[in-house]
């Protein structure tokens, strides 16, 4: 995989979005945040240079509640896919608040979800906070877990034979 060279966004894939709308609403009434990840455009077979926000990051020891969510910036992987955030507001207002300005300043997208959760219940902006276009594409993303398990038990066999015992922690020294 080829890291993306341009910096714009050009959309978020149709599963990305309705992965940050369910879990949105899963979190209600709770505040939902995510941090986006992006994939190079012409790695996922479009015609054109920019990225495409495919990922969406849950940031360990995030701290959620009706009015805010708290991400620990100390976990937060300095990530050259980072493309910005992903937020809901339980109260379905669906503009930035002054706290959540003071967060855009890095990335290029900050989504805004809202409740009841529905498919148009979401907006994007730049940094600024000011409202941004951002298309929904329907690209074919990999399933990171078909990626995560992509091994058989041969493939399991084979690593163990190719490691010596000490390498697996199994050898034992004294009587």
């Amino acid at each position: 995989m080829r890291l993306f060279r341009s910096g714009e966004v050009l959309g978020i894939a149709e599963a990305t979005l309705e992965f940050v709308i369910e879990a949105s609403a899963r979190t209600h009434p709770n505040e939902y945040m995510g941090l986006l990840r992006g994939e190079d455009a012409r790695s996922l077979g479009l015609d054109e240079e920019g990225t495409v926000i495919t990922d969406v990051l849950v940031i360990p020891g995030t701290e959620s509640n009706p009015v805010s969510a708290t991400v620990k910036t100390s976990m937060v992987p300095n990530d050259l896919r980072a493309a910005g955030s992903v937020h809901s507001h339980p109260n379905g207002v669906l503009r930035p608040s002054d706290a959540d300005l003071a967060t855009f300043g890095s990335g290029k997208v900050h989504i805004i979800v809202g409740a009841p959760y529905g498919r148009d219940d979401w907006r994007a902006f730049d940094r600024e906070g000011e409202p941004r276009d951002l298309d929904v594409l329907s690209v074919g993303l990999e399933d990171p877990q078909e990626r995560f398990f992509d091994f058989t038990q041969e493939d399991i066999d084979e690593e163990l034979e190719s490691e010596s015992p000490h390498d697996r922690g199994w050898e034992r020294e004294g009587p």
